[in-house]
Parts: C-alpha cells; structure tokens; sequence
C-alpha cells in the first residue's frame, strides 16, 4: 500500500507538478492471447530525471511504492508504475492537481473503471477508443495497436 493517503497538500501539488513537467500518463493496448478479447489495455505513469538525479526517483518510489525504477542507456532514470491499481490510486489523488495532464488524468481514470467492467466486444472496443485519445494528448510516435486494430481483428474472427 502506497503512502499517499497522507499526502499534504503542497506535497501533491509537488508530485502533480513533477508529473506534468517531467512525466507521462499513457495507456496502450497489447496483444495477449491469454485474455479473453486478444487484447489488454494497460495503464501507466512514469517519471523521468537525468541519471544525476537517480536518487529523487528512488525516494518517489519508496514512497509510492508501486512500479520499479531503472537507469536507461540514454543516462535517464526512469521510474514506471503499470500497476491499475496502483495507477489509478496515484491519479485519484493527484487530479486535482495536475494541470497540464488533466485530461489524461481523468482518461486514464475513466479508462481504468471502464476495463474493471468489460462484458462485450463492443465494451473492449469503446474502451480501446478512450485509449486512442490518450495517444492523441500524449502525440505517440510509435503506436500499432489502435482501436480500429482491435475492431478489425474482431470482424476477422
């Protein structure tokens, strides 16, 4: 369990400006043949720093205590929380204080209590959408799987 419950104030505004300046809120959708649709979305945040600066990402960790934490090739350290769980607590509190990330947020919120309750193909398919927006704020260079994939498959089948 994470330690953000005791969060002041000034503390949440810290790690909500940290996250819109020098992070990501980002969703995607993966392969996996051992889920029901072919497909599993997956939710994440991530903080980044110069390698100089490891140890602050090593104190964010130890207090969010979701994710893991490693030194790129590029000499960036890199702190990643794919847990939906753990990403969902995180941005229910901080999207009151986020700004520039605000509309992530509130996706990726809404994309995480959407996928708790998927019973159709048509569900996955407007979820998968809500993740394609995602992409959109974020301008995701490197995308292949995008909801229209995930329809067409379907039709395939």
């Amino acid at each position: 369990m994470s330690n953000i419950q005791k969060l002041t104030i000034e503390q949440k505004s810290y790690i909500a400006g940290f996250l819109d300046g020098d992070g990501s809120i980002f969703a995607q959708i993966i392969r996996d043949k051992n889920v029901k649709y072919g497909f599993r979305i997956r939710v994440s945040i991530g903080f980044y720093q110069k390698k100089t600066k490891h140890w602050f990402i090593l104190k964010l960790k130890k207090f969010l205590k979701y994710g893991y934490v490693r030194i790129r090739k590029d000499n960036i350290s890199e702190y990643i929380i794919t847990c939906s769980s753990g990403v969902h607590q995180i941005l229910l509190f901080l999207k009151n204080f986020v700004i520039l990330k605000k509309k992530n947020t509130y996706l990726v919120i809404k994309i995480i209590e959407k996928t708790r309750k998927i019973n159709s193909k048509k569900e996955f398919i407007e979820t998968c959408k809500l993740v394609d927006k995602v992409a959109d704020l974020n301008y995701s260079k490197n995308r292949k799987i995008t909801s229209s994939i995930v329809e067409e498959s379907f039709k395939s089948i």
